[in-house]
């Protein structure tokens, strides 16, 4: 048996998520079907973790073990020959038995995108939050470097996530402006359920000026859901990458 490594992109818009589930379409499924129909082989595709339905990535992590003779850098080739437009492998490698691609993961980069003007988009609607009044983004540059460091993030969990800590550690946190688009990077060792939309949804009323520049820090120090903001809108989120032993620092500058 080989296992091949593989990073997908993906337009989660339609999709249940990442997980395969009863009676709806996952990514998950889709690339199972696809190595079916390639190799004949029932094959499980571990991901590097979930992803929200109608969230999306520009390079989530799986990985998988075949049989087949197809060589690992051709998988990319073939499988995009059958998956949906809406799902690309991006590349595929082979990598040692003892890889996990959830486990050997050291961090992920998540991106949230707001585009700011009175009036939608036509094009990338459905990678963004139309927000339609002007944000401080002043004030959400200064609110969001408080994340990083090591914290308790209970209060920035949703219901129904499975972890057995809160505790998580943020190596980078920023706001930044490109035109009418606000980009939210957040890069950590690991995230809760709705951890970064959580921390979106808060960010644009800090920047509505609905809740203080300080509203991050008292959830962490209150541990108080009730003290931040609504959890943004799937859409938005994108996960950017998934850290390894070979990419060294796992930061955003």
């Amino acid at each position: 048996m080989t296992r091949i490594l593989i990073y997908i992109e993906y337009d989660g818009t339609g999709y249940a998520g990442w997980q395969n589930q009863k009676n709806a379409s996952s990514i998950q499924q889709a690339l199972e079907e696809c190595l079916k129909k390639l190799t004949r082989e029932d094959i499980a595709v571990t991901g590097a973790g979930r992803t929200d339905a109608g969230a999306h990535a520009q390079g989530q992590a799986a990985h998988f073990d075949t049989a087949s003779r197809i060589p690992a850098e051709k998988f990319a080739y073939a499988m995009n020959s059958h998956l949906p437009r809406s799902i690309r492998v991006i590349e595929s490698r082979e990598v040692g038995m003892d890889f996990h691609a959830r486990f050997s993961a050291r961090g992920k980069w998540y991106r949230y995108t707001i585009y700011n003007r009175p009036h939608a988009l036509a094009l990338n609607r459905l990678t963004c939050l139309h927000v339609r009044e002007p944000l401080d983004i002043t004030a959400m540059e200064e609110a969001v470097p408080r994340l990083t460091g090591t914290h308790d993030f209970a209060a920035f969990a949703a219901s129904g996530g499975d972890q057995k800590t809160t505790v998580r550690t943020i190596y980078s946190a920023k706001v930044t402006k490109e035109g009418a688009y606000i980009h939210i990077d957040i890069t950590g060792n690991a995230f809760l359920f709705n951890m970064v939309r959580i921390i979106a949804g808060t960010l644009i009323e800090i920047g509505r000026h609905r809740l203080e520049r300080n509203a991050l820090e008292e959830m962490l120090e209150g541990r108080s859901r009730l003290s931040g903001g609504p959890t943004a809108p799937a859409k938005g989120l994108t996960l950017m990458k998934v850290y390894y032993d070979w990419d060294g620092e796992l930061t955003k500058d």
